[in-house]
């Protein structure tokens, strides 16, 4: 299975998500900001990073990018799509997922390892998840808010993925980290699955089931 990375200016993440689908067995293909052609993938990455220097705000810039408007499309019509921090903050411009991120609680930077509790695993990015995983979470705008109907909506239908394990670190409300559509093709997450695919660079490898699950989910 071939699954797309997009790359935009100022993304840092791509080539470390890339590493990530093949360790998990799949072809990584390399897409361009620029380009609208998908190249025939079967599902997408949007990875961590400062797109466009994050001016205007996060992700509000790579949402017009060509290859965005090809990723809209196709995951209308049911094409998984994962987007992990900088990635998050471009499906939410684009209105593929609810919501925003904003600065962090404290307003400072957030560089650690972080334990998560999923309480979905029925989108096309989770599937291989257990309940509680570790990975890293490294963002200065990953503050999730959305107003109170939709917060209700999405706990309410259980499209939140995963919540923060203990303490909060960046004011999410309810603590959330990721969320899915509604179909549960799309799914954004704030901590970076990327960095936790081998215990030699990361903390273990709990990061490795968002690939695998996707693999999973593409097989006939």
């Amino acid at each position: 299975m071939k699954i797309g990375v997009v790359t935009f200016p100022g993304s840092l993440d791509d080539r470390d998500a890339q590493r990530a689908v093949r360790l998990a067995g799949g072809t990584p293909v390399a897409l361009w900001h620029g380009d609208a052609d998908l190249h025939g993938v079967d599902a997408v990455v949007l990875p961590g990073g400062f797109s466009y220097g994050d001016y205007l705000r996060c992700g509000a810039i790579a949402r017009f990018a060509p290859v965005m408007g090809s990723v809209v499309e196709q995951a209308g019509r049911g094409m998984p799509v994962l987007g992990i921090c900088n990635g998050f903050q471009v499906l939410c411009e684009a209105h593929l997922l609810p919501g925003a991120l904003t600065r962090n609680g404290g307003l400072r930077f957030l560089n650690r390892d972080q334990e998560l509790r999923v309480v979905n695993t029925r989108t096309a990015w989770t599937s291989d998840l257990p309940e509680r995983i570790t990975i890293p979470i490294k963002n200065g705008e990953g503050s999730y808010v959305a107003d109170e109907a939709t917060l209700d909506r999405l706990e309410g239908e259980g499209q939140v993925v995963a919540y923060y394990e203990g303490a909060n670190p960046n004011g999410s409300l309810r603590a959330i980290a990721g969320v899915a559509n509604a179909r549960g093709n799309v799914v954004g997450l704030m901590p970076h699955p990327e960095h936790a695919v081998e215990d030699l660079t990361g903390p273990g490898t709990d990061g490795l089931g968002f690939f695998t699950s996707v693999l999973s989910a593409l097989v006939p």
